[in-house]
């Protein structure tokens, strides 16, 4: 475990029993309401959250249609409190760069607000292309900042007590994402949201 993944787990360990009430679940709130317009999955299909905390994203997906939901995530608290709120949900503590899962397994993976605290984001892209289903979708929900925004924070958002790593502009993730093998499909702005979708190929 490095030092960003340490963090985060401390951090979120800290705040997993009241996740939902604290000021990051509150702001974090606008990421889900996105991704539950977007994301989409076959009926009964398996979607996995990466960073999926106390598991609410998963939660409410299961409400618009049947699923099997899987979730991982580095916090342990956040895990255990995801296997109460989702009794029929699988739930694993891990971290984005080795997803314990078999191949080609999910029809769509989701990670809200999280990506810019993946410290390794090629080992992941690589992570999600495996696990996915050919033409299993990805979806990134993340934080969206204008360049010079991001020029000025990023060279101290590693310093975060709370595991940040890097925000990252649109074109960064899609370019990535398209190395690893992935078509971009879509790309969503909405404030200081940004939410890309793309496909297994």
């Amino acid at each position: 475990m490095n030092i960003y993944e340490q963090r985060s787990r401390d951090s979120y360990n800290q705040k997993a029993d009241h996740y939902d009430e604290s000021p990051e679940g509150v702001y974090t709130e606008r990421f889900k309401q996105l991704l539950l317009k977007e994301v989409r999955f076959p009926q009964g299909g398996r979607v996995l959250d990466v960073a999926c905390g106390n598991g609410r994203l998963l939660q409410r997906l299961s409400l618009t249609r049947s699923m099997a939901g899987y979730g991982v995530d580095i916090s342990e608290r956040m895990v255990a409190n995801a296997v109460r709120m989702n009794p029929t949900m699988v739930f694993k503590t891990a971290g984005c760069a080795a997803l314990p899962f078999e191949n080609d397994f999910f029809d769509a993976l989701t990670v809200c607000a999280a990506f810019h605290h993946f410290p390794d984001v090629t080992a992941f892209a690589g992570e999600a292309r495996r696990v996915l289903k050919p033409g299993g979708r990805l979806y990134i929900a993340d934080v969206y900042y204008p360049d010079w925004l991001r020029i000025i924070c990023n060279p101290f958002v590693k310093f975060s007590p709370a595991g940040d790593v890097k925000f990252y502009a649109p074109r960064e993730v899609q370019d990535l994402l398209s190395k690893a093998g992935f078509a971009n499909e879509s790309l969503l702005i909405e404030g200081t949201i940004q939410l890309l979708s793309s496909r297994k190929v």
